[in-house]
Order: C-alpha cells, then sequence, then structure tokens
C-alpha cells in the first residue's frame, strides 16, 4: 500500500499532464425521489452545462460558505462519469459541495443525497438505525441519473464511483463491496473501544443483522473514503479480497472519538496494497472536509450547539482552503488512474 504524507506527493505528480479540466460551467439542480415514501431522497446534482447564464451561489447559510452555479442549466449532451457523494452523519449535500464543483470542472457529475434519519433536515432515529440503507441510497441515486439523463446528462456508466466523509466513508466502502459483521463489530468494541463509533451502537443499529448483508453495488468501479467511522465493523476477510480500486484518506488530528488509527487506519491496513492507496494529511481534523467557514463561523454554531464549534476548526497553520486544494489534487489524481478515459 502507498503510505505517504500530504506533502510527499510524487504518485500524483507522475500524472498531473493527464488530467483533463472541463471548459464547461457548473450547472446545478435538486431532485426527489419517492417523495412522501418509505425513505424519500433529497438529491442535490452539479453537472457540466454550456448554458452562458449567470450562477448564483447554492447551499450557503450563517456559518458556511456555498458554491457559484446555474440552477437548473441544460446538460451537455455528452457522456461523463458519476461521483456520488455520501456525507457524514447529520451532515448534508452541502458538506462536499466545495469536492463537487472541482470535479464538475474536470467533466464529472455529482451527486449528493440526504440520507433519511442521519441528516441534518432529517434525524428520523428510526431511519437512523437503519444504516444499511444508506449505501442503498446511493445505489437508488446511480439508478435515477443513468435513467434520466435530462436531469444531468449522459452518465459513462463504466465510469462510476463512489465518495464520502466520515459515516459516509463508511457508506462507500460498503457500497464497494466491504461486508459489515455485527458479532466482529461488538467483539472489537470490547477490545480496542473506538470511543464515538462503539456509542453509536444503538442510534446507527449496529447490532441489527440487516447490516450484515451484502450492500455491494459492482456499478461502482472506485471509491474514496475520507476519515471514515465504524471502519472495524468491516471484516478483514472482506476487505482482504475488495478489488476495488481505493482512495483511503485520514486527517491526522484526532479530535476525540475516532481516531485515525482506529478508523481509518484499520481499513488501510486490511484493503489490498495493490488497489489501494493511504494519506494522512497531517494538519487535517475529522471536519477539514466539510465546507469552508464563515469568519465568526466557529462562535456562532458554538454559541447555538455547544461543543459543536469544532466544526470550523483546522489544526495546523493552514487554513481549510489550502486542505480542500491538496485533497482535490489527490482525488483527481487517483480518479484518472482509477477510471481512465478510454
Amino acid at each position: 500500500m502507498f503510505k505517504f504524507l500530504l506533502h510527499a506527493l510524487g504518485f500524483f505528480l507522475l500524472i498531473t499532464t493527464e488530467l483533463a479540466h472541463s471548459a464547461d460551467a457548473i450547472g446545478f439542480r435538486e431532485t426527489d425521489i419517492d417523495k412522501g415514501g418509505a425513505r424519500p431522497l433529497h438529491i442535490s446534482i452539479w453537472y457540466p452545462t454550456e448554458d452562458g447564464a449567470k450562477a448564483e451561489i447554492v447551499g450557503e447559510n450563517r456559518a458556511f460558505f456555498g458554491v457559484p452555479a446555474i440552477r437548473d442549466a441544460k446538460p451537455v449532451s455528452t457522456g461523463r462519469p458519476l461521483v456520488v457523494l455520501s456525507h457524514g452523519y447529520s451532515g448534508s449535500w452541502r458538506n462536499l459541495s466545495w469536492l463537487a464543483i472541482d470535479l464538475v470542472e474536470q467533466g464529472y457529475i455529482v451527486a449528493a443525497p440526504d440520507h433519511p434519519g442521519t441528516t441534518t433536515f432529517n434525524m428520523d432515529p428510526v431511519q437512523a438505525a437503519k444504516l444499511w440503507e444508506r449505501p442503498r441510497d446511493l445505489s437508488r441515486v446511480i439508478d435515477l441519473l443513468k435513467g434520466d439523463s435530462t436531469l444531468a446528462g449522459q452518465v459513462d456508466a463504466g465510469r462510476i464511483v463512489a465518495i464520502g466523509h466520515s459515516l459516509g466513508g463508511w457508506t462507500v466502502t460498503a457500497l464497494a463491496g466491504a461486508r459489515f459483521d455485527t458479532k466482529w463489530f461488538e467483539k472489537d468494541c470490547q477490545a480496542h473501544t473506538s470511543p464515538r463509533a462503539c456509542a453509536l451502537k444503538n442510534e446507527l443499529g449496529l447490532s441489527r443483522l440487516e447490516i450484515d448483508r451484502d450492500m455491494m453495488d459492482p456499478r461502482v468501479r472506485a471509491f474514496v473514503s475520507l476519515d471514515l467511522g465504524l471502519a472495524r465493523g468491516f471484516t478483514p476477510e472482506s476487505l482482504a479480497t475488495l478489488r476495488v480500486p481505493s482512495l483511503v484518506i485520514a486527517a491526522g488530528i484526532d479530535i476525540g472519538g475516532l481516531p485515525s488509527r482506529l478508523e481509518t487506519g484499520y481499513l488501510a491496513d486490511h484493503l489490498p496494497e495493490m488497489f489501494s492507496t493511504y494519506v494522512e494529511i497531517p494538519d487535517a481534523m475529522h471536519f477539514s472536509f466539510m465546507g469552508l467557514c464563515k469568519p465568526g463561523a466557529a462562535a456562532l454554531i458554538e454559541k447555538e450547539e455547544p461543543g459543536n464549534g469544532v466544526a470550523c476548526r483546522d489544526g495546523g497553520t493552514r487554513n481549510r482552503e489550502a486542505i480542500h486544494r491538496e485533497v482535490a489534487y489527490l482525488v483527481s489524481g487517483f480518479l484518472t488512474k482509477a477510471i481512465p478515459a478510454e
């Protein structure tokens, strides 16, 4: 396995010239699946467009900056690779929008659902306790975009990727074929105690046998995990036989509860070296992978939600924007090799 720190980027420097950046603008739309049904999904989609309309800022709130895009623009007519994004616990589609627009600028279609039960907009405990539905949410998004080219354009079915942060990292790893085992997770919690992960057992249904099922979607040709949680519930055997190319990124500074050595480190140790690349970003914290915070956002969040102001803090001298540039560079380089254009 390639183990190197963020500043040792020689591997990706070899392929910089291969990155093809699109000259298209960025379109954006929101849509829903099964609205009013048993598990409704709200989905945000970014995609290449030749529309010349003025962009607006989407996904902004009082604490986090949004990103520019042309709402409801017409997609380009040529087929493009698809990236599905999975947010973390209590997050939303907004969290990785900074990465979405970078990928669209390179020609990708990007789609992000709000996972019911574990999103800012829906913390229903009944839905939250069905963690096995999260990978299925992404499969439903893939079904939608493959079946309706009017939404974001034609999807190149041979170039579909999943990227997730935190609980989203768990989601995309399961989607790629890793198998969770409730008994293995319980035994590991007793032996190692990853504090935050083990505390979520009841909340996320981690003792229910449904989560032991196969959640793999064979259409996913590569995945990226950004400082995931619950990794230790995946069996070493299922990880060792996983042949889907992966980029596994860890935050070097532990904020408590999800130490990289017990989470991302576990994943990296068991994935096959031939198919997996591991990177630890020394000055990143768990929330460094979320969007850019506005000035004063940490204090604002802390006042309204004591203890959560950490969402706007990073661990070193670099700002979050610099960390984002490095992550986007790593992801772009990885995808260029993992799902090359024909």
